[in-house]
């Protein structure tokens, strides 16, 4: 830990130490925290378990940054940001949702709810998948699209509507 010099001059307090120790407590402050938060929660980790776990996480945000600069230097984009990955009729095909998945872990994207409202069970999980995406994306087109894009048949909104049967 630093420890602050007394300066000759009361005025002149050297401030990078003064900074360094202040730092040191907030660290020091903070870890306690931290750890007494996770013992009161049963998930206490060693110190070592600890830095295994900021070593990983700095590794997978270089691969992420490394894959960002890839796709803005010219790289190839994810499939369902492209031709391939989107279904001609409106939303993603099965491509396009394995792609998205891929580059975004956790997702839980589906391709489209296609049965028709009338052979839907009423209140069955597709009905309400179908019911919740036909009023957001009504909304949106709504409150998010020009007149142009609204009226345009061939406009990926109205094709995804069309596809949802909404």
């Amino acid at each position: 830990m630093a420890t602050i010099k007394k300066a000759q001059d009361p005025k002149k307090v050297d401030k990078s130490a003064a900074k360094s120790v202040l730092m040191e407590r907030y660290k020091l402050k903070k870890s306690i925290a931290d750890n007494y938060d996770l013992f009161n929660k049963g998930k206490w980790e060693t110190l070592e378990d600890k830095a295994k776990n900021i070593k990983k996480l700095n590794e997978s945000a270089k691969k992420d940054s490394l894959a960002a600069t890839k796709m803005k230097s010219g790289g190839s984009t994810p499939a369902w940001q492209r031709k391939e990955g989107k279904n001609p009729e409106g939303g993603l095909n099965a491509k396009g949702v394995a792609s998205y998945r891929r580059a975004n872990p956790g997702s839980k994207l589906k391709t489209a709810v296609t049965t028709k409202p009338s052979k839907l069970k009423a209140g069955s999980k597709a009905a309400s998948r179908r019911k919740s995406f036909c009023s957001r994306m009504s909304g949106m087109k709504k409150k998010l699209t020009s007149a142009k894009t609204a009226n345009d048949p061939n406009s990926r909104i109205n094709k995804s509507l069309r596809k949802w049967n909404c």
